[in-house]
C-alpha cells in the first residue's frame, strides 16, 4: 500500500477525514474481501492522479466499526466521499475506475 493513502482507525478519523481541508474518500474494506482487494489498484492510481485534490483513506471494518456503525455501511468495499465534513457522494461495491473518478470530479470540481 502506499505512502500516499492514509490508513484511518477511531482515533485518528475525525482528525483525518471530518476535519480534512480537502475532500476525502474513505474505502470501508476487510482483507477478506475480495472486490475490496480488486479495486485497492485502483484507488492507489486514484491517490496519485487526484494528489492535492482529494485525500484516500482506508478504513478496515474488521479492525475498527465506531465509523462504518455510524455511516450505516452494511456491505463493503462501500466508498463515502467527505467534503467539510459530510457525505457528499457515496458508492457501493467494486466499481470501475471511470465511475469513482465521476463521482470524485463532482466533488472537487
Amino acid at each position: 500500500m502506499s505512502d500516499s493513502i492514509v490508513q484511518l482507525n477511531d482515533e485518528n478519523f475525525e482528525s483525518e477525514v471530518l476535519q480534512s481541508k480537502i475532500p476525502v474518500l474513505v474505502d470501508f474494506w476487510a482483507p477478506w474481501c475480495g472486490p475490496c482487494r480488486m479495486i485497492a489498484p485502483t484507488l492507489e492510481e486514484l491517490s496519485s492522479e487526484y494528489a492535492g485534490k482529494i485525500k484516500i483513506a482506508k478504513y478496515n471494518v474488521d479492525d475498527y466499526n465506531k465509523y462504518a456503525v455510524e455511516h450505516g455501511i452494511r456491505s463493503i468495499p462501500a466508498l463515502l466521499i467527505f467534503k467539510g465534513g459530510q457525505v457528499a457522494e457515496s458508492l457501493v461495491g467494486a466499481l470501475p475506475k471511470s465511475a469513482i473518478a465521476q463521482k470524485i470530479d463532482a466533488v472537487v470540481g
